[in-house]
């Protein structure tokens, strides 16, 4: 995968051999090194992927989460590894009508791919990759391009996110707290001790008796005690 994903920036760039692209990447790295992590980042997704979890959301988290901001009324969910955007975009159908139109309630969509993130910023879609949403979602939610079967988020199902560039194992220039972080299909890639580190990080930023939702193929080991399994991959912060 990796071989022909870089491959192809070779070919691009006019040049032979992997060697000359490391030396050009140590050259240029200002230039280059963000279209490499482009290059080598997987980006499979879906609208309503794994579609029990935005079950959950709508009817176990959101009766939770607006009885627990009657005071504040601000609500914060933040898509860790949101790829073209169709998560948070999902998220925002599934608490359509959910959340009061007065109150402050913000998704915060975040990748390492800066082309996945400007696409999810444009949000248009061609017609294959909106298999996930009904009739009646794409009528309520897009615009249709009839010629070119695409379809484009309409501002009102934009309006409560914000795409940011961000490195998983870098610093957060991020506050929270959050009701719920999606990081699903992220933490495949990494190795235990990271992904424990990240466990805590996740923890510290979610509210007490918050939500963190991972991937079908990702589960929390039983030593982190900040949280307790719901099932499905959900799993929500214990408060203190």
């Amino acid at each position: 995968m990796v071989y022909a994903r870089i491959s192809r920036r070779l070919r691009k760039l006019g040049l032979s051999s992997f060697s000359e692209y490391i030396s050009y990447l140590n050259n240029n790295e200002s230039v280059e090194f963000g279209e490499f992590i482009n290059a080598i980042t997987t980006n499979l997704t879906s609208f309503f992927r794994e579609t029990h979890h935005f079950d959950f959301l709508k009817k176990t988290a959101v009766p939770e989460i607006l009885s627990r901001h009657k005071s504040d009324h601000r609500v914060r969910i933040w898509s860790a590894g949101c790829s073209l955007g169709m998560e948070p975009y999902s998220i925002a159908i599934c608490l359509d009508k959910l959340i009061p139109s007065n109150w402050d309630f913000k998704i915060l969509a975040t990748d390492l791919d800066t082309n996945v993130l400007e696409s999810g910023r444009e949000a248009i879609y061609e017609g294959g990759q909106v298999s996930g949403l009904s009739d009646a979602q794409l009528k309520k939610y897009f615009l249709k391009d009839g010629s070119a079967k695409r379809y484009k988020a309409k501002p009102y199902l934009k309006q409560n996110i914000s795409f940011k560039q961000l490195n998983l194992l870098k610093e957060w220039p991020i506050k929270g707290p959050f009701d719920v972080i999606f990081c699903r299909n992220v933490i495949i890639y990494f190795d235990h001790e990271t992904k424990v580190k990240l466990f805590n990080r996740y923890a510290n930023l979610l509210a007490p008796g918050g939500y963190l939702i991972l991937g079908h193929s990702e589960s929390m080991g039983r030593e982190n005690l900040q949280f307790k399994g719901l099932g499905q991959n959900v799993y929500q912060k214990i408060a203190q």
